[in-house]
């Protein structure tokens, strides 16, 4: 019997508890998920450079055993047929997500029609948390904790960013 992978895409610039919420989920309902971290997202310059962001999914979900983390940098559906991956899972926050990955679905299915995407309401907690959102209050020097997991919390710390951002 082949085991059920799914891939959870995303830059998580940085993680959020959001992210791992999703994640965690997944994990529950597939044998196994990989987190694939793209290395250069094409609508933005990440902040925190892509080894870090997987150090940093790596320590915020070690707890997980049927989860790896992985950068990749090409089509989500190609990376997603090389680990033998049946579904893309996506965490929605609003209907302004869904807009967008309701399109991204399309796309993706006509590529690789085997693979299914599947929708993972965001939990009430994380409903409002983004990383963007993240970014800003961090280089702002404002509270992050309870938003995101404690390795970023301390990332942000070891890391000043610059407020020009």
């Amino acid at each position: 019997m082949s085991q059920r992978i799914a891939i959870c895409p995303g830059s998580y610039d940085p993680v959020t508890l959001g992210h791992v919420d999703v994640i965690r989920r997944a994990a529950a309902m597939f044998d196994g998920v990989v987190v694939a971290v793209v290395r250069r997202p094409k609508h933005k310059e990440p902040l925190i450079p892509v080894d870090e962001r997987v150090a940093l999914l790596v320590e915020s979900l070690a707890d997980v055993p049927n989860v790896s983390v992985e950068p990749f940098a090409d089509l989500v559906v190609d990376f997603a047929q090389r680990r033998g991956a049946c579904a893309l899972v996506k965490g929605l926050r609003a209907v302004s997500d869904f807009e967008w990955e309701f399109q991204m679905q399309h796309l993706n299915k006509h590529l690789a029609p085997d693979i299914e995407t599947v929708y993972l309401a965001s939990s009430n907690p994380y409903s409002f948390v983004s990383s963007s959102g993240i970014r800003e209050i961090a280089v702002f020097g404002g509270d992050i904790g309870g938003l995101v997991p404690p390795c970023v919390v301390r990332w942000f710390v070891e890391n000043p960013v610059s407020r020009t951002l």
